[in-house]
């Protein structure tokens, strides 16, 4: 029977196939001479506005947010705006599946960091998902191989640099969510974004660019398909099923992307980072799962005591 639950993986799925092939077609515009800077301005500005359109059109409170509340968001969006950059940067230089890969080391951080500074007990699969994390980002990065290594060494420091921002962005965002429904923080990360990159890189580049037609359809493909029906779909799945289980699912996407690289670009990755790659998704699967028993344990104790609601 289908139930309100496959509803979310089917959304959550399709979603990170989505964001997979987005890695893909920048990765295209990123050969044609596009930077990551213009590229990462262009997305946030056209995201930014297409999105807050929709929200006057359609969900006018969206864009209620609180005073108290704007040191918070400015920060989520600055963090935002070093997120794509470093996640575009990281594309130019290394295959699409291994800068995936790389930045999605942002769950085992998030942990590492609960861990050394929240007083999160490490347990046994904690330490376990650490190091296959290690190992698996190892491989995926071709430390086994001089020559691979030293042909990805700028694109492994924008890599780790893409996962520790998207780590900083998880942890400001979930607090922000507290406060605030998804898609209106995402509307404002995409919005402050958007004015930073018009300040630190030069306004408007993208008017004085002339973009090709074809390189317009690539650009509007990421803005629609790559981000913001994305992030929608994302955002609807988890209404269905546990947020955990929504990340665990969306580990499809740098396979998807493995699969996209391959057959529109030809980009190949060798045996040995394709294990990496099986390991770090292991890893966020298994640090998920854990999360996910932490957050059902406190519901079975209240179950078992008894609901004074009713």
């Amino acid at each position: 029977m289908f139930s309100y639950s496959n509803i979310g993986y089917i959304c959550v799925m399709t979603a990170a196939i989505f964001w997979a092939s987005s890695g893909t077609v920048a990765k295209i515009l990123l050969q044609g001479g596009m930077t990551p800077y213009e590229l990462v301005q262009i997305r946030v500005t056209l995201s930014a506005i297409f999105l807050g359109t929709a929200f006057a059109l359609f969900a006018r409170r969206l864009f209620r947010i609180r005073f108290s509340d704007a040191g918070l968001i400015l920060l989520v969006g600055t963090v935002m705006a070093l997120v794509q950059v470093t996640y575009f940067y990281t594309i130019s230089k290394m295959q699409v599946m291994a800068a995936i890969l790389i930045q999605y080391m942002a769950p085992i951080i998030v942990a590492f960091f609960s861990i050394c500074f929240w007083g999160e007990q490490l347990t046994s699969s904690k330490l376990l998902a650490l190091f296959l994390a290690m190992c698996g980002c190892y491989l995926v990065v071709g430390g086994y191989n001089l020559h691979i290594l030293h042909l990805n060494h700028m694109g492994i420091l924008g890599g780790l640099a893409s996962a520790l921002c998207f780590a900083a962005y998880t942890l400001l965002g979930e607090r922000a969510m507290h406060r605030y429904e998804p898609l209106t923080l995402v509307f404002y990360s995409l919005l402050i974004s958007t004015f930073i990159w018009h300040i630190i890189y030069s306004p408007f580049q993208y008017l004085r660019a002339g973009y090709s037609i074809n390189q317009w359809e690539y650009i509007l493909y990421i803005v629609l398909v790559g981000t913001i029906a994305p992030f929608g779909l994302y955002f609807v799945g988890i209404n269905y099923m546990r947020s955990t289980r929504a990340m665990i699912t969306s580990t499809l996407e740098p396979i998807a992307a493995g699969f996209f690289a391959f057959f529109f670009i030809g980009e190949k990755l060798e045996p040995l980072q394709i294990s990496g790659g099986i390991l770090v998704i292991s890893a966020i699967v298994l640090l998920q799962l854990h999360r996910e028993q932490d957050a059902l344990a406190p519901a079975v104790v209240r179950s078992s005591l008894g609901d004074s609601r009713g």
